[in-house]
């Protein structure tokens, strides 16, 4: 109680200034503070398990969020400016799993913060998630990046968002930070520390290259980048090659308009640990691409279809979990366990202020699927409320218990049939 008494005189203090400062400044137009504030209910519904004994294992749990995040841009002169973003999320939770809020419900999870020098303590109360009783408070620094402008280039210094890649759903070449297939905060691109450098060429052509700082600077840890991007017959051609984490990828994107419809391909082959000088030769190398058309029919229907290939998945179910431990999935952001996916997607304007929207991501090997209905209504000026589900289609896994021997162990037969099925709700307001 002592602990949480001190960090409620800490938060009103926190934002007493932030509230001091925004009156002092908000009258001048070189500072601009924006931002939500965002509440949200979930439901998990674990998959049912076959096992060789009867476990209490098919349950539902709950989770809810209030979210506020405060995004301030400064511009004391023409040429240079600076971006502050900070975000502050009670979280309750049902306390039969208390270390929901730190891992994803995903079979593989993605470290979207492993691109910071350092960090501020996520997690402001309690301590670790062994102490959580079921209600936490986390804290998010996103933005610290200055800004400056010369009439050759541009210089980007600090914590900022960088993504990659032309796909709608799954980007080959966005290795640094990616957003999973169930990522249910799409808005905000995770920061990550990093120096870049953006050279324009002309008019749409740009080189853009930078270093992304890991974890102290450390080389294994950080990553480098050099991309080219032009607009040659009427194509948006881009290449570039990345260093991360002493693994070399080399990527191709290229978007354009075909016919009334637009179509995309994005592929990239990484080299793993090409650049450590004691490579291990059992590691495998891997191409992962995907191509993608999109269509709007009419003025409220769009549509989109979407091919992905993964070689560094497995064509087995039986090989999934063992392929988990390949450099791919613990350094390459990659998180689906199979070859060949297809994604279909629809989204219906069913009034001016009301969406309807609905798409698929589909293991075709097995084959299971990953459904997701949702919908978006805007109820008054920027405020939204939406609402929808991550609803997994496949076999159920099968739990061996060994009584004896005091271990369990999964066998997975399908992918999404693994998969946790999320429904959501939220209310959104803008300022």
């Amino acid at each position: 109680m002592k602990r949480f008494l001190h960090l409620k005189k800490k938060l009103v203090a926190l934002f007493s200034v932030i509230f001091i400062f925004q009156s002092a400044l908000a009258g001048t137009d070189k500072l601009s503070i924006g931002g939500y504030y965002k509440a949200q209910f979930n439901a998990y519904d674990f998959p049912d398990n076959k096992s060789t004994i009867d476990l209490p294992v098919d349950f539902i749990i709950w989770a809810a969020s209030n979210s506020v995040r405060l995004d301030v841009n400064y511009h004391p002169r023409e040429r240079i400016s600076f971006n502050l973003a900070y975000s502050f999320t009670p979280r309750v939770s049902d306390p039969i799993l208390p270390f929901l809020f730190d891992y994803s419900p995903l079979a593989v999870r993605i470290d979207s913060q492993g691109y910071r020098v350092d960090d501020v303590n996520n997690r402001l109360y309690p301590d670790s998630w062994e102490d959580d009783q079921g209600i936490a408070f986390f804290q998010n620094l996103d933005r610290a990046m200055v800004t400056i402008r010369t009439s050759r280039a541009d210089f980007f210094i600090g914590r900022q968002a960088i993504a990659w890649g032309s796909a709608r759903i799954i980007n080959p070449t966005d290795i640094i930070a990616p957003l999973t297939y169930d990522e249910l905060n799409t808005e905000d691109r995770v920061g990550v520390d990093a120096f870049r450098m953006r050279w324009p060429l002309g008019v749409m052509s740009e080189i853009d290259a930078g270093y992304i700082a890991g974890r102290n600077c450390e080389f294994d840890r950080s990553a480098a980048y050099l991309r080219t991007k032009w607009y040659a017959c009427k194509t948006d051609v881009t290449f570039m090659t990345a260093g991360f984490r002493e693994n070399l990828m080399a990527g191709i994107d290229l978007a354009r308009a075909l016919g009334g419809a637009g179509m995309w391909l994005e592929g990239a082959y990484v080299w793993v640990d090409a650049l450590n000088s004691e490579r291990n030769r059992n590691d495998r190398d891997y191409f992962r691409g995907t191509i993608g058309l999109d269509y709007s029919f009419g003025d409220r229907t769009y549509g989109f279809l979407e091919y992905h290939y993964n070689g560094a998945g497995a064509a087995a179910t039986g090989d999934y979990l063992e392929r988990l431990e390949q450099p791919a999935y613990t350094e390459g952001a990659v998180y689906l366990m199979g070859r060949h996916y297809l994604v279909p997607g629809i989204t219906y304007q069913l009034t001016p202020l009301f969406l309807l929207s609905g798409q698929l991501l589909v293991n075709l090997t097995e084959p299971s699927g990953y459904l997701t209905p949702q919908f978006e209504y805007n109820i008054a000026p920027n405020i939204y409320i939406n609402g929808g589900a991550f609803i997994g289609l496949g076999k159920y896994p099968v739990f061996e218990v060994d009584i004896d021997e005091i271990s369990v162990r999964a066998q997975l037969r399908s992918e999404f049939g693994s998969y946790t099925n999320i429904f959501f709700s939220s209310l959104k307001m803008y300022f």
